[in-house]
């Protein structure tokens, strides 16, 4: 799978492929706009992976010193709101590499 067909997925299906990853189940919720499920299934990754999604979905939902904490758990460095698109290919990159 592609980063453009995660997206893709996660934009005209009702469910993600029944193969990914919680990780990538996580990050295909995000862009299906499922915040809550998204948010479920990266508190459940024991990972510094499952830090930086955490991450991002802090910064979607606007809590930036929530973010701040997650970010720093991942080891990566933080982002801003204005960079959560950016962000969320980057993961799915590192994901599916």
């Amino acid at each position: 799978m592609t980063v453009d067909e995660l997206l893709t997925s996660a934009q005209s299906d009702e469910q993600p492929p029944a193969d990914l990853s919680a990780e990538l189940q996580s990050l295909w919720h995000t862009k299906a706009g499922n915040w809550d499920t998204a948010h479920d299934i990266a508190q459940e990754i024991q990972a510094p992976m499952g830090s930086w999604i955490h991450a991002l979905l802090h910064l979607i939902e606007g809590d930036i010193g929530n973010a701040g904490y997650w970010f720093n758990r991942s080891g990566k460095p933080a982002r801003t709101t204005d960079q959560i698109d950016s962000l969320w290919n980057e993961i799915a990159t590192e994901l599916l590499a």
